[in-house]
């Protein structure tokens, strides 16, 4: 192979590109568009293909690749992958700009194994602190924020997606969302044998929702079986979906018989529209999710229980249901007072040092 070059450095530069790609079968200039293309669907590996891929995969072709796919893989710096995260932030949701960061750290970890680069650049750029986060409002950032106010409400809710969707499975779905704290993948998943009335208990071990291909069915998140309670006012609901049924049977159909996906729910009952005449705009079907847990936290669940219950890994991600709870610090605040005042071992008093620090303390 020939080619000219103007100077003697970009000869050898040239050089060692061929050099390198002789040793690695890889272009060290190539794009990181041609790069993609050139792996194909390597950079899937280890991702569901049912439910991960096709919101990974839009991530790279909507974001990524209009951002970065110019540019040769070695010149993508973690500042380029920020100033790329800046601009979306400005445009798009953080579960949106997640999973656009978590495609291209999949991409370029392969980039790292067939030695383009050293070190994945984009590597914890999603988990930016102070960094390019978006100036606009980003919503409630508790999922208590996200939950119904009162049970009132709940009824009222029920009621209208009943009449709107003309089934009362619409209503069913909503009532095990709010008191179960289940996903609504992991009611869909449901069986009749699931539901022990006798024990007062509901077993959750998969989950159905549509993917590539069609519904599919399989465990849990994080593939963690787990008992939830059944209260009182959910039990008139699973009697009638469970008496006279077989085992094997899903626990809620829609009026045709089939499953009852987010999709379907919101599309059969006119989901946005409705949360808006009822005063809970922007209540998602998952809100039903975070409802169930804040009741509980707020009925006194604790938190080891209430973690088993939502099949979290991580008590730091339950803890955010707990409230905050202001009147045990005052409590302290009066206890401490009260030892201050009579029942510690002295009875000191605060002043300012006369020609000290300002703010200094001494006891008079």
């Amino acid at each position: 192979m020939k080619r000219s070059h103007t100077s003697m450095d970009a000869a050898e530069a040239w050089i060692d590109r061929m050099q390198s790609a002789a040793r690695t079968g890889f272009d060290e200039g190539q794009t990181l568009a041609t790069y993609l293309t050139n792996i194909g669907d390597r950079w899937t590996r280890g991702i569901d293909p049912t439910s991960t891929y096709d919101p990974y995969a839009a991530g790279l072709k909507r974001r990524v690749l209009p951002a970065l796919g110019h540019l040769p893989v070695v010149m993508i710096t973690a500042g380029l992958v920020d100033r790329a995260i800046d601009d979306w932030e400005q445009h798009y949701g953080r579960s949106t700009v997640k999973n656009s960061v978590a495609a291209l750290v999949l991409v370029l970890d392969e980039a790292v194994r067939d030695g383009l680069i050293v070190r994945n650049p984009a590597k914890d750029r999603a988990r930016r602190r102070s960094v390019g986060r978006s100036p606009v409002d980003e919503g409630p950032t508790s999922p208590r924020d996200l939950a119904l106010p009162d049970v009132a409400t709940l009824e009222r809710l029920v009621a209208r997606v009943i009449e709107a969707g003309g089934h009362a499975s619409y209503g069913d779905v909503v009532t095990i969302l709010a008191t179960t704290a289940l996903r609504i993948s992991e009611v869909s998943g449901l069986l009749v044998g699931d539901v022990d009335l006798d024990r007062g208990l509901l077993h959750v071990s998969r989950q159905t929702y549509p993917g590539r291909g069609g519904l599919g069915t399989k465990a849990t998140k994080g593939r963690r079986r787990r008992t939830v309670p059944i209260i009182e006012p959910l039990r008139p609901t699973l009697a009638r979906l469970t008496v006279g049924r077989a085992d094997g049977e899903l626990l809620v159909t829609g009026p045709r018989g089939g499953v009852i996906t987010t999709a379907t729910l919101r599309d059969a009952t006119g989901w946005d529209e409705l949360v808006d005449q009822l005063g809970i705009p922007g209540l998602v079907r998952h809100g039903l999710r975070h409802t169930a847990l804040t009741w509980m936290a707020d009925a006194g669940v604790e938190l080891h229980l209430l973690q088993r219950v939502a099949g979290h890994q991580d008590p730091a991600v339950t803890s955010r249901y707990l409230h905050p709870d202001t009147k045990a610090v005052i409590d302290a605040g009066t206890a401490f007072s009260t030892w201050w005042s009579g029942n510690g071992p002295e009875q000191p008093a605060l002043g300012v040092i006369e020609g000290g620090r300002a703010g200094a303390l001494k006891r008079l």
